[in-house]
């Protein structure tokens, strides 16, 4: 089977593209810039603007995964541009290329659009693939994390220095990169187990992780003991206000996270996670932050 991937350069799709190599499927990937060569794997030029592009990289393929879009931004219309008319020009240039099963990467920020433009860019985006006519299937992932993640990285740098920063209220479910990458892989062809659902996939632990217990768990995984600071939301505008200033478009607290970070539930919902014969997570949490840890220190991060 060949597949193709957008967001095959980034954090989910690089762990998604070296499963899927390993078990012997072609690839298809898009990617801004040139990468280096590799078998079976067949990189295209181009973003998701780029609707030429976009024909080039559904073309011979049987199904779609679709992952890129923007998780933050400064720039006014950045969401709108990639997450809703992105995956508009991805669901056209499958229906150009002839490719009808399509897998959607949301967000389960996706539920209360209300909350962050990041939410309602990802809400549209999802109504967009209901509406498209494929045969598609929609995954919320929770926070996930793993190998490579910079996002969550934040967090275990934090926790090396002795103090954690999080929410101050509220619950959240985690996902380690690899089992998202294996359910993702898991769903080539649709049927009535997976055809026009959306599934909200986590590690197992029932009602979640509380943003407590999540800070002393990385503390664990990088051998210490942290102060946990538990931040309101105001604290965590006026915290987006100081990043901005300092770092300027490379902020990673923006309002808008500010917004939906301090929302007090993240917990996967009960009744949409995947059918058991077709997928269970297999990483334990507190096992995979101590190897996203190791991961860290080797590559010199931590």
């Amino acid at each position: 089977m060949r597949i193709a991937v957008t967001g095959g350069t980034g954090f989910v799709g690089k762990a998604l593209v070296e499963k899927a190599l390993q078990r012997g499927l072609e690839v298809k990937a898009l990617a801004r810039r040139d990468q280096p060569s590799a078998d079976r794997i067949e990189w295209i030029r181009g973003d998701l603007d780029d609707k030429v592009a976009l024909v080039r990289l559904l073309g011979g393929c049987e199904l779609a995964i679709h992952i890129a879009g923007v998780v933050n931004t400064h720039e006014p219309g950045g969401f709108e541009r990639g997450n809703v008319a992105g995956t508009l020009n991805m669901i056209e240039a499958a229906k150009t290329a002839g490719v009808s099963r399509f897998v959607f990467v949301s967000s389960l920020a996706a539920r209360k659009p209300g909350l962050s433009e990041y939410g309602a860019s990802k809400a549209r985006a999802e109504k967009l693939v209901m509406a498209s006519g494929l045969d598609w299937t929609t995954v919320r992932p929770p926070a996930v994390y793993g190998p490579g993640d910079r996002e969550m990285f934040e967090l275990f740098r934090a926790a090396k220095w002795g103090v954690v920063p999080v929410p101050r209220a509220g619950r959240t479910s985690l996902l380690h990169v690899h089992d998202l990458a294996d359910l993702l892989l898991s769903m080539p062809r649709g049927g009535e187990d997976v055809t026009g659902r959306t599934f909200e996939p986590d590690d197992g632990v029932m009602a979640g992780w509380s943003h407590y217990d999540v800070a002393l768990a990385i503390g664990q995984a990088v051998g210490r003991r942290p102060r946990v600071l538990q931040l309101s939301r105001a604290t965590l505008e006026r915290a987006a206000r100081v990043d901005k200033f300092l770092r300027g478009t490379g902020a990673r607290m923006t309002l808008d996270r500010a917004a939906y970070f301090s929302h007090p539930d993240w917990v996967v919902s009960a009744g949409a996670e995947p059918p058991r014969k077709l997928w269970r997570a297999r990483i334990e949490t507190r096992e995979g932050l101590k190897a996203t840890a190791r991961w860290y220190r080797e590559q010199g991060w931590l």
